[in-house]
């Protein structure tokens, strides 16, 4: 009777404690915008040498200290584990490949906690731009909720990662919109931060002196005027390739995706000098 009694003490403390660090949390997130912590891991995983070769190839990668590597790796597996990879029109998928469209994701998410989506489980990957069969246009890139599939056309993501001053990032793009479905469906902290600033930047795009102001300057590609969607995730493409610029043209744009993403704590913290 007495260790059902310890027992019955213990698991109403645990359950209390349990209670009173989400409420601790949820008051934390309402007034810094973040979670309290984002990396916990109480066992790392590694990606086996060949394939972690190919991270040298990630600029983001490369700019971390040492433990925060071991932290991107250990997202990394995570990625390959919770996605299967998809071969279409005769492309072979490679390690390196892999490695590379997994990278763009966890760089995109590095500042969350809970990092993996529910939206998505599928990337499929053709050799080029395809053609879609549901919209009866060329594509280079998509997402499909209903199928829960990220779909990439090679040449065009690679080229997104090779040439990054020309804020065309077909990984960053497309992931950007699994995200925005993630942020408006999951209860998690760090979703609900990232939907709330995509409804404060859907507001600032309807105030009609920023939207005329944006409209005018055409320092946005004109693709990104064709929905909130395409908007942000044309603003990410700014954000990761050419930052300064961003900050200098569009200070208030740049400074809700940087909380967006928690992005200061990485910037700031987690970059080697």
């Amino acid at each position: 009777m007495k260790s059902y009694f310890y027992f019955k003490v213990a698991t109403y403390i645990l359950s209390g404690l349990t209670i009173g660090a989400n409420i601790f949390e949820s008051i934390y997130v309402t007034v810094f915008n973040k979670p309290v912590f984002v990396h916990l891991y109480f066992i790392k995983k590694k990606l086996p040498r060949k394939k972690k070769e190919f991270l040298n190839d990630v600029a983001f990668y490369r700019n971390l200290s040492p433990k925060y590597q071991s932290y991107f790796e250990h997202r990394l597996v995570n990625f390959f584990r919770n996605n299967d990879f998809i071969e279409r029109d005769g492309f072979e998928l490679t390690p390196e490949s892999k490695v590379l469209i997994a990278a763009s994701y966890v760089k995109l998410t590095f500042g969350m906690r809970r990092y993996n989506s529910s939206t998505f489980d599928k990337i499929m990957v053709y050799p080029s731009t395809y053609y879609s069969t549901i919209t009866e246009q060329y594509h280079k890139g998509e997402f499909n909720p209903a199928l829960k599939m990220i779909v990439f056309s090679w040449e065009d993501f690679l080229l997104g990662e090779i040439i990054t001053n020309d804020n065309l990032n077909l990984g960053i793009h497309e992931f950007t919109h699994a995200l925005t479905f993630h942020g408006k469906k999951s209860k998690d902290k760090s979703a609900k931060i990232f939907y709330r600033v995509f409804r404060e930047i859907l507001k600032f795009m309807k105030n009609p002196d920023n939207s005329t102001v944006i409209i005018r300057s055409n320092y946005f590609r004109d693709y990104a005027n064709t929905n909130a969607l395409e908007f942000l995730s044309v603003i990410m493409e700014h954000f990761f390739e050419t930052p300064e610029d961003l900050k200098k043209n569009f200070p208030e744009l740049f400074f809700k995706i940087e909380k967006m993403l928690n992005y200061k704590a990485i910037l700031n913290q987690q970059l080697s000098q």
